[in-house]
């Protein structure tokens, strides 16, 4: 079982290890650790640049709901088809991005209309969670075994099932998924799954470093690129809910 970003469990992914294991290997066109910091830092100015959007256009009284839906939509497109062509990661990555980036604006202009404040705390929390799990990967204090992708991975997938299950319910009756509201059942769920979007950090370190180490094609730099931005956008989501939950509760 692989990580939860889809970039970073499908075939494509696992063939491309092999691409470069020819004699003569040209080093300048296999994926680099710099490569992929520099092409992440990229991704997460494009991503903000289109969060920048949305939000001015909120603030100005206009209504981007088409581009926040868009961007979500667009997005997810990027991210499939990405997962089945990685070679086309460079065109792809930076457009979902961008589109992302919509999306996220819109989202976040909202939580901020609401609660004043929690976007800095989200943002914060976000990349405070990155470089603890950053830190503790690369100091080995947490290693990524195959018992403990297993366990993510599971997590993960339950999660993922219990979102769409309660969304296709709330559609057709009255039901009102546990997770909604700012209880302490809620809350708790709602730490839950940021533990686990955190745990998944891990898996896109590991998997990163194993296509860093089988000297993969350049292009799969974008690939790790977006994957990491992918799970980094889900951290931040859920820290905009969680941090929702307790400020409706004082």
């Amino acid at each position: 079982m692989e990580s939860r970003n889809p970039f970073f469990n499908t075939k494509s992914y696992k063939e491309s290890e092999t691409v470069h294991d020819a004699v003569l290997i040209d080093y300048n066109q296999t994926m680099t650790l710099n490569g992929t910091i520099n092409k992440s830092f990229l991704l997460l100015v494009l991503l903000v640049g289109g969060a920048v959007i949305t939000w001015m256009m909120i603030n100005a009284g206009y209504n981007p709901l088409i581009l926040v839906f868009g961007g979500a939509i667009v997005g997810l497109i990027a991210v499939l088809v990405a997962s089945f062509k990685p070679a086309w990661s460079p065109f792809l990555a930076p457009g979902y991005a961008v589109f992302e980036g919509l999306f996220i604006g819109g989202v976040s202009a909202y939580f901020e209309a609401a609660y004043p404040g929690i976007v800095i705390q989200a943002v914060g929390a976000t990349f405070i969670t990155f470089f603890i799990c950053l830190a503790l990967y690369k100091y080995q204090v947490v290693k990524v075994t195959e018992k403990f992708r297993s366990v993510v991975v599971a997590a993960t997938l339950a999660i993922a099932a219990y979102y769409l299950i309660s969304w296709l319910i709330s559609l057709f009756t009255n039901f009102q998924p546990v997770h909604h509201g700012h209880s302490l059942m809620s809350i708790g769920i709602s730490v839950f799954v940021i533990v686990i979007a955190a745990l998944n950090l891990f898996l896109d370190f590991d998997q990163i470093e194993k296509g860093i180490a089988n000297r993969m094609p350049k292009y799969m730099e974008w690939f790790g690129a977006m994957g990491l931005m992918v799970t980094l956008v889900w951290l931040y989501i859920e820290f905009l809910r969680l941090l929702s939950k307790i400020s409706s509760r004082d």
